[in-house]
């Protein structure tokens, strides 16, 4: 039995992050981990912009009801879940992530939770537990599924590394050229058939 760890955006979704620096102005939002591979690092320098910028949860989240799924990206759920066990595995946090899931079918879904004060700023962020990706596919594998990881920035390569088979998805070139382990994929009807050969459906 497989089980598919998928990450979100990128894979399913924009980034949410770019999303709000083009819906807010601020440029130094744009920063991802695929460019930042310290995940403290930038969250820790996201809130400051976000207190900064007056920018509270309030305002992300109306940014957020307004996103889209990437084209194809809901067909694409739909067949893998109708074939294989399905979770999606996210370094980004519950209070962003409803509107997004529920146009994916409400996929099982891990991810982090922030800290909002009186004020409803994001003052902090909290893992779920750290590594939550490695050790995900870990549980999975202990429970005696085969597990098939698709990601497209750092965060998502000790995922890679952990599963079966790892896929990147549409990554970037710094990680592509880091990372020649992995096969890229760059659309949804490849990623199809690299799924298909790996659960060894026709």
């Amino acid at each position: 039995m497989f089980v598919v760890c998928f990450d979100l955006e990128g894979v399913f979704t924009p980034e949410i992050w770019i999303t709000v620096a083009e819906a807010t102005g601020i440029d130094e939002l744009k920063i991802t981990t695929r460019e930042e591979p310290n995940y403290d690092k930038l969250m820790k320098k996201r809130i400051e912009l976000l207190r900064l910028n007056k920018i509270n949860l309030k305002d992300i989240q109306t940014i957020i009801s307004k996103m889209e799924l990437l084209p194809g990206a809901e067909e694409f759920m739909g067949w893998i879940r109708s074939v294989a066990q399905v979770a999606v595995i996210t370094d980004n946090y519950k209070e962003f992530l409803m509107p997004l899931l529920k146009k994916l079918g409400f996929p099982l879904c891990f991810h982090h939770q922030l800290e909002v004060d009186e004020n409803g700023m994001i003052s902090n962020y909290h893992l779920t537990t750290k590594d939550m990706k490695k050790k995900a596919v870990q549980f999975f594998r202990d429970m005696n599924y085969k597990v098939i990881a698709v990601g497209d920035s750092y965060n998502d390569i000790d995922m890679l590394k952990e599963a079966e088979h790892g896929i990147l998805f549409k990554p970037p070139q710094n990680v592509i050229d880091e990372f020649p382990e992995f096969p890229v994929v760059n659309n949804y009807s490849d990623f199809k058939v690299i799924l298909s050969n790996h659960l060894r459906i026709s």
